[in-house]
């Protein structure tokens, strides 16, 4: 079985197996490579028909051995394979708001329903779309029903509905186009234990019918209290304004995507590292990232800040700056790029999460109380750890000056489907676009889909979801790409045109609604090799010393 690149920070296997063993050789497979201890291996995660195996290129060093090594150990577990899993038995209050319409369009009643979703033993088919959340196969035909026409802006935590021939439990507040046939208070998701999902692919699952009096509301609450309005160390910072969209990140949670967890951080990796090390922190502190329209802060006891990546008025961009206690700053609206990361001496100190202090919103988890800040949120600050780089200049690394940017693109999985007219686009940055991913507009590729332009969009409609990292460029049926950044989830169901390299990756995240982007493909040797060269500059930045 030999892996196969997928961008380039990841591989994929696909097990050879028969479509009714699929699930027990993914999970073996999986098992066996995660146990390995592969140097530089930093994810491994089974999805339907294949394993996908995330790696950090400069840790790994030989690629070729990383292959060897990865492929030797899915070999040693193939051969004795067998469906497997931990079973787990959910109650479930049969009372959703869409069980009347789930009943008339299959023609029976409630306790008919009930009775057949309750029967089978459902399997795990991939976690992913939100933490914990477990698509869930073996559905009876006969309860197969659409996804609604028109999905709900939220779906309350615990909603158990039916996707088409799947069905499953929100284990957060989301939105979502599932049928909601009923509720339960099982808490699918906790930080707090050694695997934060509660089951993993290949798991079985058995619903059973409960009464709404014997539910355990608080098994829900979310691990951080919503009104948490403090971090932890000393106070530094009061936040007056909060920006348009403000959290605290760090450089993310790798090891956690089997359990559905993106890897968040900073959307621009690069300069929140340069930024902690201009104040004279470790690259990996926790920072504040802005979007647009930064914050207006109010520093309690002196400090020393630096912003790196998009500009502001309110602080000169890239210089260590001194600032008196009782200072007010307003960074105002972003002149250039899109994204600041704002670091203070010492580092934000918030509790970690997973190992992380970044903010993922979509699941309430880490930052402070898991949501983007607001005005009256107080921040603390541990002790600088080293003296700031006053006199230093930053490392030229990320020209975003040419328009329209030129993004170098691995090509993926369903590069085929589209004819060479996909390459020569160019793009327009759409406002929908956030941290989970940037959209873009102005050319669909649906005019390119390759020869049998039929067949292809066939095959795209019936795409089982398959993983996916931040850099996937997916395209979806309207044929706008997305290129997943940080806040994206862990797997997707459309086709994957390519993957931007991780190098261009922070360029990509600051541009703003507007800006032109255009694509060329390269090599995974070319792939990495431009990431060590960003990291060499920016290590060399932070090992030189004072003049």
């Amino acid at each position: 079985m030999k892996p196969v690149p997928e961008g380039d920070t990841a591989l994929v296997l696909v097990p050879a197996a028969d479509e009714g063993q699929w699930l027990g050789h993914v999970s073996g497979v999986a098992a066996a490579i995660e146990a390995a201890g592969i140097p530089g291996l930093t994810d491994v995660v089974a999805a339907p028909e294949r394993v996908a195996v995330g790696y950090n290129p400069l840790l790994v060093g030989d690629m070729a051995a990383f292959e060897k090594g990865v492929a030797d150990a899915a070999g040693s577990a193939e051969a004795g394979i067998v469906a497997g899993g931990a079973t787990h038995v959910i109650p479930v209050v049969y009372d959703g708001p869409d069980m009347q319409d789930v009943c008339a369009a299959h023609g029976i009643n409630r306790d008919r329903l009930v009775a057949i979703h309750t029967e089978p033993d459902y399997r795990v088919e991939a976690v992913g779309f939100l933490p914990g959340f477990g698509y869930l196969g073996g559905l009876a035909e006969s309860l197969a029903t659409p996804r609604r026409a028109t999905p709900r802006p939220s779906i309350p935590a615990g909603s158990v509905g039916i996707g088409g021939s799947q069905t499953g439990v929100y284990p957060f507040a989301s939105p979502g186009g599932w049928n909601l046939i009923g509720r339960s208070s099982v808490r699918l998701f906790d930080p707090g234990r050694p695997r934060p999902g509660l089951w993993a692919v290949g798991d079985r699952v058995r619903f059973t019918a409960a009464d709404p009096a014997g539910m355990a509301a608080d098994e829900k609450a979310p691990a951080v209290p919503e009104t948490a309005k403090s971090g932890h160390g000393r106070p530094v910072i009061t936040v007056v304004q909060p920006g348009l969209f403000t959290t605290i990140q760090d450089l993310g949670r790798p090891g956690y995507r089997a359990s559905g967890v993106p890897l968040s951080g900073a959307a621009d990796p690069v300069s929140l590292r340069l930024a902690n090390l201009l104040v004279g922190n470790p690259e990996d502190s926790a920072a504040i990232e802005c979007t647009l329209v930064g914050p207006t802060l109010r520093f309690e006891r002196d400090a020393v800040v630096a912003c790196v990546g998009g500009e502001f008025p309110g602080l000169p961009s890239g210089k260590p700056v001194s600032v008196a206690a009782g200072t007010e700053i307003a960074l105002g609206h972003v002149t250039s790029g899109c994204r600041g990361c704002l670091a203070v001496a010492g580092g934000i100190v918030v509790p970690p999460v997973l190992g992380s202090r970044s903010t993922l919103v979509s699941a309430g988890l880490g930052g402070l109380a898991g949501r983007p800040l607001r005005a009256g949120d107080r921040l603390g600050g541990g002790s600088p750890a080293f003296g700031p780089k006053a006199r230093f200049s930053l490392p030229p690394l990320l020209d975003s000056a040419h328009r329209p940017l030129l993004v170098r693109v691995l090509p993926g999985e369903h590069a085929d489907w589209f004819d060479e007219a996909a390459w020569a686009q160019t793009f327009r940055v759409s406002s929908r676009s956030n941290r989970m991913g940037v959209r873009l507009e102005g050319a669909s590729l649906t005019g390119s889909r390759a020869a049998g332009e039929a067949d292809a969009a066939a095959r795209a409609a019936s795409l089982r979801s398959i993983p996916v990292f931040p850099g996937t460029i997916q395209v979806p049926p309207d044929g706008f790409p997305i290129i997943l950044l940080a806040d994206a989830q862990t797997i997707g169901g459309y086709p994957i045109f390519g993957h931007v390299i991780t190098a261009d990756l922070p360029v990509v995240a600051q541009l703003r609604p507007g800006d032109e982007l255009a694509w060329r493909p390269v090599s995974l040797g070319e792939a990495h090799a431009a990431l060590w060269e960003i990291e060499a500059a920016v290590s060399a930045f932070g090992e030189a010393e004072q003049p």
